[in-house]
């Protein structure tokens, strides 16, 4: 089965997606968004937004629903399949979801995001779903009363830790450096949150645990000092993976695995471009994914304009 040729291909329909969509269609291309999962990407699984223009608190849910909405009104199409391969060299750019089935177009806007960082250290492994997660929004009721540990200090580790503290009895905050990264006002909750309690310069050797957790191996930075705490529950929140092992040998990527683009997304390789968590960026917020995507869709459509010989007067 054969799939016609697209003015432009989204990989990818979270929040940078879905704007690149909107932007790409009141252009008047013809889009195709394909993506893995579901509509919304990671952010689904936070508990709000409070930095998004316009909202002073927004659900995720609400706010990619009404991008998803305004780009079905525009007619969006998309199709729920994963990329098994790619073929980028030449005009016409492919895009394999199976070995007989294929969509081709002469732009491609990459916008996969990417998913939670794991520590990488042992126990964590063999104890996810049994009292390690990665996400508080899903999980915090199953701590109902315990005493848990979250991993992280930037913007998702903080708003996570605050919301664990609705069900949790206590919070164990752990992060490496000596200062949080998260911004002034979330770290004055914290540091009002008498249920949260601060251990910087730290890291996490070990979660150990038979059938579930019951504690972690603690390291001291500057002491080198060990210790062992005991806890219910182990919360990562240190950073996006980006889900790029579909490009590998394919487009440049950074040593953390990002898309490097020019200033204008574009990637390496010609009529390739990318926007979002995905690509190596200075923030990963939601405002940024959905700026840089509709600088993309932007930049594809001059790409595409120029492939098919129109010129605007």
């Amino acid at each position: 089965m054969k799939e016609g040729i697209y003015d432009l291909i989204i990989l990818g329909a979270g929040p940078a997606g879905l704007t690149a969509a909107i932007y790409a269609l009141r252009y008047g291309l013809k889009t195709i968004v394909l993506e893995r999962a579901s509509v919304g990407g990671q952010i689904i699984i936070s508990e709000k937004i409070e930095n998004y223009p316009g909202f002073s608190s927004v659900s995720p849910q609400e706010l990619v629903g009404k991008m998803q909405k305004q780009a079905e009104n525009l007619g969006m199409r998309v199709e729920y399949e994963e990329v098994e391969k790619l073929e980028l060299k030449n005009e016409k750019k492919i895009v394999y979801t199976s070995p007989d089935k294929q969509y081709k177009s002469l732009a491609l806007i990459i916008a996969t995001g990417g998913e939670e960082k794991k520590l990488g250290v042992k126990g964590e492994e063999e104890l996810i779903g049994r009292g390690v997660s990665y996400c508080a929004t899903c999980d915090a009721p199953f701590f109902r009363d315990k005493e848990v540990i979250a991993v992280g200090g930037g913007n998702t580790a903080i708003e996570e830790s605050l919301y664990l503290t609705k069900f949790a009895r206590k919070v164990y905050l752990i992060h490496r450096r000596e200062m949080l990264r998260a911004e002034e006002i979330l770290q004055q909750r914290v540091e009002k949150n008498s249920k949260i309690q601060l251990i910087l310069k730290t890291v996490i050797q070990e979660i150990y645990g038979n059938s579930k957790v019951e504690g972690v191996k603690l390291k001291n930075l500057s002491s080198n000092e060990l210790m062992n705490l005991s806890c219910s529950g182990v919360f990562v929140f240190i950073g996006l993976q980006p889900n790029t092992k579909f490009l590998q040998n394919l487009v440049e990527l950074n040593e953390q695995g990002f898309i490097k683009t020019n200033k204008n997304l574009e990637t390496n390789i010609k009529g390739v471009f990318a926007c979002g968590d995905v690509r190596e960026n200075l923030l990963k917020q939601v405002i940024v994914a959905c700026g840089e995507a509709a600088q993309a869709a932007f930049v594809a459509k001059e790409y595409i304009n120029k492939l098919k010989g129109i010129e605007y007067i």
